[in-house]
């Protein structure tokens, strides 16, 4: 049995169908049905209920997809453990968020595919929350503060953030003192978030009101320069805006408490060599001091 039709079945069965995991692939959707069907045929079964809307797992083909991706996981895990130390091959699919991805990030995951020219990387930016498990994600790079879930999780640097509005935002409508005078601002944020401030050693949760919500920080940061409101933003995006007087701190006294950048990956006992490489070179980038390029700058 090909390990490389097994493979393929997999992510049919993970894609939803035989078009998307051919672009996952990066194979050809008749490569794709070659090995599904040469699968089928060492098997004896059919997998999958092909018609003219797709393709759908068969009974048999949903019994055999959760053992064929274990086997799938202990042969990378198996060549792994023989490869040089130095070489990782291979394809790593990772989600990224596309408000810090592009400038921070890229120029890290562009070191991994330097130090690894063996190694494939394809790379999603989107600031939605990917289904790893579902979308075929081998892991996903993620800021802030993380919601309770079956993933794990490896911090790999800190974020550091403050509240910010511009110079006539604060002439118009002054400069918020305390956690109880932010509710009656204009807040710019992502939805119905909340947010944490410290008092001392204690932290603070408010729940801000605004009419200019974005799913995107650049979105927020350019509102914030507009006059619109007092949002909540890493300083990587702000610092030079601040150092420019385009935007002041407000509400110094209760700095939010530092986030956190994130790897996350599906649950499991081993994770994959490529994903432990990735994690420390993001930790080496990101824990470097801010004029070395720091995540926390």
């Amino acid at each position: 049995m090909d390990i490389e039709d097994l493979r393929t079945f997999v992510e049919v069965a993970h894609a939803g169908g035989i078009s998307p995991a051919a672009v996952r692939l990066g194979i050809s959707k008749s490569m794709v049905s070659r090995r599904l069907i040469r699968l089928e045929e060492e098997l004896g079964v059919q997998l999958l209920a092909r018609s003219t809307r797709g393709a759908a797992l068969t009974e048999a083909g949903a019994t055999f997809r959760d053992h064929a991706a274990r086997i799938c996981a202990e042969i990378d895990v198996a060549k792994e453990t023989i490869l040089p130390t130095g070489d990782l091959r291979g394809r790593l699919r990772i989600a990224v968020p596309v408000t810090f991805g592009p400038t921070h990030f890229a120029p890290m995951l562009a070191e991994l595919a330097r130090r690894h020219p063996q190694l494939q990387i394809q790379t999603c930016y989107s600031d939605r929350f990917v289904d790893l498990i579902a979308e075929g994600y081998d892991c996903a790079i993620r800021v802030g503060y993380l919601e309770d879930s079956n993933l794990v999780a490896r911090r790999v640097g800190p974020i550091h953030g403050k509240l910010v509005a511009s110079p006539g935002y604060v002439a118009a409508h002054g400069s918020p003192e305390t956690p109880e005078e932010l509710g009656g601002h204009e807040a710019l944020m992502q939805g119905t978030e909340a947010w944490q401030l410290m008092d001392g050693d204690r932290i603070v949760t408010v729940r801000p009101q605004g009419r200019f919500k974005a799913d995107n920080g650049l979105a927020l940061l350019a509102a914030a320069v507009a006059g619109l409101g007092i949002a909540y933003l890493p300083d990587w995006l702000t610092h030079e805006y601040v150092a420019a007087g385009a935007l002041v701190q407000v509400m110094k006294r209760y700095p939010p408490p530092p986030a956190g950048a994130y790897v996350i990956r599906p649950p499991g006992q081993h994770p994959a060599r490529k994903i432990r490489v990735l994690i420390e070179l993001l930790i080496e980038f990101c824990n470097k001091p801010p004029d070395g390029g720091a995540v926390s700058a």
